[in-house]
Parts: C-alpha cells; sequence; structure tokens
C-alpha cells in the first residue's frame, strides 16, 4: 500500500502540537470526537504469543452468552484476533479502506464488520505495511467507520485485542477508548516483565483518559506463584486463571472458540472461568493503581530462593 495514497486529517499527525499525553510521550494525536459511547470497553494487552485473541474471544462469547451485544476489534497486522469467531481471516480495516481509494463513504457496514459465533460483531482494523505508518492512525480510522455507520450505538460491550507489547504510542492507541485495560501474563518471566511494561503506558494513558488497570488474566499457566509475587509488589490483582489444557490448542486448531467444543470437565471448567470473568467485568471492577517496577527489580523478585 503506497504510504502517498493515504490522507491522513493533519490532526492526527501533528505531533508537535498534541497534548501532553504521559510523560515523555509523542504519539498520534486521536480526534477527542471519536468516543465510542455507551459500551463498556475492554482492552486486552500481553507479550506476543500469550494467548490474546484466544482470551479476547472467549471473553467475547461470554459476554454475548450474558445477552450483551459485543463488538471486538483486533488491533494486530496479523488480523487473525477473530478468526475462532469467523472460521477465517477476514479483510482488515486499512485492505478495505485501499480498495475505496481511502474514500470511507464508499463502504457499507458488511464491508469490514463480519459476524461470528455467538453474534459477536468482528472487526480487524490491521495495521500498516512493515515499516510505514502508524497503528494509532489504524485504530483512529476503525473507531470513525464505525461511528459512522452507527454501529456502535447499540454496542454493550468492546473488546480491543492488541498486539504484543506496548513499544509505540500507535498500539497504546486503544487505551485512549477503553474503560479497563487487561494484561494477559503466563507464570514466567518473560510474560510478567512484559506485563511490568504494559502497566507503565496504562498507567501514562490514565494521566490523561479515563482508563485504568483491571487485573490480570493468568494464562497458559498450572501454577500463578511468580504472577502472584509480581502482583503483590506493584499492586495488581489475578482476575482468572485459564490453565494450560490442551484443549484450548485444539480449539484454535479446529477454528472455534472454547464454547463450541464437546463437554469435558476441563472445557466446562475453562467455560466457566470466562463467563465469571464476563459477569464481574460487566458489574464494574475497582480500578487498581498499580506502579510498575524497575528492570532489574523485576529479576531480583521473580524466581525461586
Amino acid at each position: 500500500m503506497p504510504v502517498t495514497r493515504t490522507t491522513i486529517p493533519i490532526s492526527e499527525i501533528d505531533f508537535h502540537n498534541a497534548p501532553p499525553d504521559g510523560e515523555g510521550s509523542v504519539q498520534v494525536q486521536q480526534d477527542p470526537s471519536l468516543k465510542i459511547g455507551n459500551a463498556k470497553v475492554f482492552a486486552i494487552y500481553g507479550k506476543g504469543g500469550i494467548g490474546k485473541s484466544t482470551t479476547s474471544s472467549n471473553l467475547s462469547v461470554a459476554f454475548s452468552k450474558l445477552g450483551k451485544r459485543v463488538l471486538q476489534i483486533g488491533c494486530d497486522p496479523k488480523h487473525d484476533s477473530t478468526f475462532t469467531l469467523t472460521k477465517c481471516l477476514v479483510p482488515t480495516v486499512i485492505d478495505i479502506l485501499e480498495t475505496v481509494d481511502f474514500h470511507a463513504e464508499e463502504l457499507r457496514p458488511e464491508d469490514f464488520v463480519f459476524t461470528g459465533y455467538g453474534g459477536v460483531m468482528c472487526v480487524e482494523a490491521g495495521g500498516p505495511p512493515a515499516g510505514t505508518g502508524c497503528g494509532g492512525y489504524v485504530v483512529g480510522q476503525t473507531v470513525k467507520l464505525l461511528k459512522q455507520h452507527h454501529l456502535l450505538d447499540d454496542t454493550d460491550v468492546v473488546v480491543f485485542d492488541v498486539l504484543g507489547d506496548v513499544v509505540c504510542g500507535g498500539f497504546a492507541a486503544p487505551l485512549q477508548h477503553a474503560d479497563r485495560a487487561l494484561i494477559v501474563s503466563a507464570n514466567d518471566f518473560d510474560s510478567i516483565f512484559a506485563m511490568n511494561r504494559i502497566v507503565a503506558a496504562i498507567q501514562a494513558k490514565a494521566k490523561n483518559y479515563r482508563v485504568r488497570l483491571g487485573g490480570v488474566i493468568a494464562n497458559r499457566s498450572a501454577e500463578t506463584d511468580q504472577i502472584d509475587k509480581f502482583n503483590a509488589a506493584i499492586g495488581l490483582k489475578t482476575m482468572a486463571h485459564i490453565p494450560a489444557y490442551d484443549v484450548i490448542r485444539r480449539s484454535r486448531l479446529k477454528k472455534a472458540t472454547l464454547f463450541e467444543m464437546e463437554s469435558c470437565p476441563e472445557v466446562d471448567q475453562v467455560q466457566a472461568e470466562y463467563l465469571r470473568l464476563a459477569a464481574s467485568l460487566w458489574a464494574g471492577t475497582k480500578p487498581l493503581n498499580a506502579h510498575p517496577l524497575k528492570d532489574r527489580e523485576i529479576f531480583d523478585l521473580l524466581g525461586f530462593d
């Protein structure tokens, strides 16, 4: 996609005149009028490959099982956030915009919104080509399209599934829309190290936006002792624990959510945990004021004595 074809409003790329967005932050300035509305908005973060998309999709289905109208937005160039819901890799917002030379007024909702399992509405924002553009712009354009087509008017829950570690302001952009940010982590050093960086990013955004830390989803882990140690040190808490069951891996291979898998003790347990988490998030959770550690402090904290 040639970068020169993209028409970007100056308000979204004027870094020098952007308002402060956390100490030392230089980021894409989102249009302040792009508010999602009355929906409860959750942003799912975590280390790359930790299971954010599996978590997001099953949480979305759990919300739908509670009778909520759910929209899941994948924010990763791989655009695989929603494939267990839709059973395919749907085209991204950027792909679709390119087909109409970025004339968004030519698009219809069915061009970029796809209905998945449980009635979950699925959108893949996608991302710019490698080494070009900014993910923040992509998120902003996606929300703008959803607003223009009134697709957020009757939505109860929006789940942003965000790629990997927070390494730039662009992919912290969903935090500007979210009420609560949840972090998926395994019980290991690398996952917790990434979680610490994400906590720092969320706390920076919380200075200027309504987003607050919601808590940790312990994933792919039999035990949670290292996560518990980290939580106690910085002021986090674990909201859900999903063990490393093989049925979860098999559900991905079947392009299915866990709510579509044949009943067995492991499936029933994980379904119940997602339903419990969804009910807890819908009821409302207290914001957490965590204080991230220095890199050396994490190294000294974790591990066995």
